[in-house]
């Protein structure tokens, strides 16, 4: 099956060329400027002069639509569902802090379901969120679950949790360093968060391996005094280390614009993933919702623990991130399209994903100046367009 996207402006990784895109199965095949001829397809959709995209790579996200991903196989595709019909193509179901048994019962229940489902994104791989966290940074995780890394609770994980592809946790907990090493000696991505960290902390770590901060300046320290002297923490390490890429949870929420444009004025495109660290309470109604078993409440575009103390995750999508990022900063549009798309795509080493160009994976999506979806193709197949359900 062939398609052919025609009257679009492609989103390339360095500008917006007017164009075409032909897809072939499940791979762009061709590519062309306006002004070249059109190959013939099976199927044409011209664009109508609408923004063509790689699609959105989320790297951060427990659940959305009711559903936390790893209650069941159906709900890890009822909530994909619902991010998929913002853009994200492809994701990682992200867990919460919990006990041992839930924690491996997790894993398990990942490494049995099928990655690639029809009318669903791809699923990448698990993201674990602790529980080796630190208790003074808890957030919204739950503190009865917290604990630091035991080698054997880990280390079974890391040898039968095959799709594990991140874990987030605190290096400055005792064993987290050794964990850190058992991370990388695995191949799994390693990101600091929910931690207490300071900065010569977070620098060694990265000298291990570490190579993320999960949701930046959320559950980290920044400058501090110990004993009457400043100590810079993780947010400092975060700034010097030109090795380290930072999640952005963009919502309009977690972040004034003003460290929106800090962040994107020192680390770049090529160091920023944005993220919606999004709770099942995502395309939901407000109201009461949990999360690990806290309760907590969806109010004003975003949620928080019931006592409204902190936020609870967040309630954003994919496009929601990209509105509200180039709003704040200004940037460009292709390259805040790059902090969605290229950027997640290296951190996780997928060489496939997030670009357009021959022999990439026809996962793309079509959208309107205001980012407002028209159109979601996954593997060269027409998922979502306008509104509706195609598969």
């Amino acid at each position: 099956m062939t398609t052919l996207f025609t009257d679009a402006l492609l989103v390339l990784s360095d500008r917006l060329v007017p164009g075409w895109v032909l897809t072939e199965g499940d791979r762009i095949s061709r590519m062309g400027l306006e002004t070249e001829p059109l190959p013939a397809a099976d199927q044409v959709i011209s664009c109508e002069g609408a923004y063509l995209s790689p699609g959105f790579l989320d790297i951060h996200t427990h659940g959305a639509g009711g559903c936390d991903y790893l209650e069941s196989r159906e709900a890890l595709c009822r909530a994909g569902r619902m991010h998929l019909s913002h853009g994200t193509t492809s994701l990682l179901p992200t867990t919460l802090a919990g006990s041992p048994e839930s924690l491996r019962e997790q894993v398990e229940l990942f490494e049995g379901v099928e990655l690639e489902q029809p009318g669903c994104p791809h699923f990448l791989g698990l993201h674990l969120e602790g529980p080796y966290l630190s208790p003074a940074q808890a957030g919204a995780q739950n503190p009865a679950w917290i604990r630091c890394p035991d080698p054997a609770e880990y280390r079974p994980l890391l040898e039968k949790g095959s799709r594990i592809r991140r874990w987030t946790f605190a290096p400055e907990l005792s064993g987290g360093m050794e964990f850190l090493d058992a991370l990388v000696k695995a191949g799994v991505q390693a990101s600091l968060g929910h931690s207490s960290a300071d900065c010569r902390t977070t620098m060694a770590a990265c000298d291990r391996g570490l190579s993320s901060l999960s949701h930046f300046y959320s559950c980290m320290d920044s400058v501090r005094r110990v004993n009457a002297y400043r100590v810079a923490g993780a947010i400092e390490a975060g700034y010097l280390r030109d090795d380290l890429t930072v999640e952005v949870i963009a919502d309009g929420h977690h972040l004034p614009d003003e460290l929106l444009q800090l962040i994107w004025k020192v680390k770049g495109p090529d160091r920023i993933c944005l993220v919606t660290d999004s709770m099942n309470a995502a395309g939901m109604p407000d109201g009461p919702c949990q999360l690990g078993g806290l309760a907590c409440i969806k109010e004003d575009g975003v949620a928080k623990l019931a006592d409204r103390s902190a936020f609870a995750g967040s309630v954003a999508t994919t496009d929601q991130l990209l509105r509200v990022f180039r709003r704040a900063t200004g940037a460009p549009l292709w390259e805040v399209v790059r902090t969605l798309t290229a950027t997640p795509a290296r951190l996780l080493g997928l060489t496939r994903k997030g670009k357009l160009a021959p022999g990439m994976d026809a996962d793309l999506v079509v959208f309107d100046e205001d980012v407002q979806m028209q159109l979601v193709m996954v593997s060269g197949q027409l998922v979502w367009q306008r509104g509706e359900w195609m598969v």
